[in-house]
């Protein structure tokens, strides 16, 4: 007998495309949560220095979060095939001269310039989002649960990525990551944008005002920004901390049971009443910052197994105050500009997991790997603090 879950599932998913677009953008998506570990082990493998694969993380980044805004706008304006086409081939191509300038010594300032190019990777989440809403425009309860499966899409591709991206550059050969990421990257964005007849149309400029003038997004953004340097730094610590451990292999796995965490809660936390969205991240951010404590903690220990539960624990706060955050900003964002301030989001997130990979590869590198993870709980504790911004923002 049919469960009501499943039977909504069932109903999203018989609309003409919508699995072959969902298909594609998943396979578009996963290179995204393998990217950085990809990166970090090929680099840090090839020249031993972490300090140098966080830097070129980050810088990658960073260029990301600056291309996203302008690929947004001209992904409104022009259509997502013409937009996304295009910049996925020179997202791949700088992937693939990456791999070569690893390869074969290339001098370190080329790693950088051939990562930046990576920032011409569509938002491939922020598209299938647009497409569920232009699809489901006239249906909210349907929009409720796309909008529900593609969350836990985003946690189970940073759940699959990074242990993906982990097995193959341990088992195969140090580029292996880097080399699959772009080979599902161009194959994901080739079906997704096969599927024209649920691409929304181009939507004219608004002239409503920035969302940056919007009141209380300044310190959302501020504390996206400290959430994102969480994220950062715990991923190339973790690395180096396995990698200390002589179990490299296993990074992925150990960030797949945060991921994990965070999925769960999420889940857990969607069934809740909601109550006022400010009120809620109030709450959300304290807890963070206390649970982000916890993987300190644990790599004292020396056991990657320990660490690992304190991951998949500290995990569930992620969630919530993610969802909460975003809630946020889609009730502050200007009419006509929501995409314009998701997109500043994603800016402030990869602005912050830049931060965070730098932060983290040079104390990995200094201080320790286990030290390092002290990174990730200041990062926390400092978007605790900005939450208080929020309090008189309406």
């Amino acid at each position: 007998m049919s469960t009501p879950t499943a039977v909504a599932y069932r109903r999203l998913f018989a609309r003409p495309g919508a699995l072959a677009f969902t298909a594609g953008n998943l396979l578009a998506r996963l290179p995204v949560g393998m990217a950085g570990v990809s990166a970090v082990v090929m680099i840090a493998g090839a020249r031993g220095s972490y300090t140098l694969a966080g830097a070129v993380s980050a810088t990658g980044l960073v260029a990301s979060g600056l291309a996203g805004p302008w690929l947004a706008r001209l992904v409104d304006r022009y259509g997502q095939a013409k937009v996304a086409r295009p910049a996925t081939l020179v997202a791949v191509l700088g992937a693939l001269a990456l791999l070569l300038c690893v390869r074969y010594d290339a001098p370190d300032w080329t790693l950088f310039a051939a990562y930046a190019s990576w920032a011409a990777t569509p938002n491939v989440g922020g598209l299938s989002r647009a497409r569920w809403a232009h699809l489901l425009r006239d249906d909210p309860e349907a929009r409720h649960t796309a909008n529900s499966f593609e969350q836990a899409a985003d946690e189970l591709c940073f759940m699959l990525g990074p242990a993906l991206a982990s097995f193959l550059t341990g088992t195969l050969f140090p580029e292996a990551g880097t080399l699959a990421g772009a080979a599902l990257l161009a194959a994901g964005m080739l079906v997704f944008t096969a599927q024209s007849g649920t691409e929304p149309p181009p939507s004219p400029r608004t002239r409503a005002p920035s969302p940056l003038r919007a009141p209380g997004i300044r310190p959302l953004l501020a504390c996206f920004t400290a959430t994102g340097a969480v994220f950062g730094a715990m991923e190339v610590v973790t690395v180096a901390y396995a990698d200390a451990q002589g179990q490299r292999a296993l990074a992925g796995v150990v960030l797949a049971l945060q991921a994990a965490g965070s999925c769960a809660a999420g889940l857990l936390y969607g069934a809740l009443p909601p109550g006022p969205a400010a009120r809620r991240l109030r709450r959300c951010l304290p807890a963070m910052a206390a649970l982000m404590t916890l993987p300190w903690l644990a790599a004292t220990t020396g056991s990657l197994w320990v660490l690992a539960g304190a991951l998949l624990v500290a995990g569930t706060a992620t969630a919530p105050t993610m969802v909460t955050a975003m809630t946020l900003v889609q009730e502050r964002s200007p009419e006509g500009r929501l995409n314009e301030g998701m997109s500043l989001v994603v800016t402030a997130l990869l602005t912050g997991i830049a931060c965070g990979s730098a932060a983290g590869g040079w104390a990995a590198e200094h201080l320790g790997a286990g030290t390092a993870y002290a990174i990730p709980a200041l990062a926390a504790a400092t978007a605790c603090l900005l939450g208080r911004a929020l309090r008189g923002a309406r």
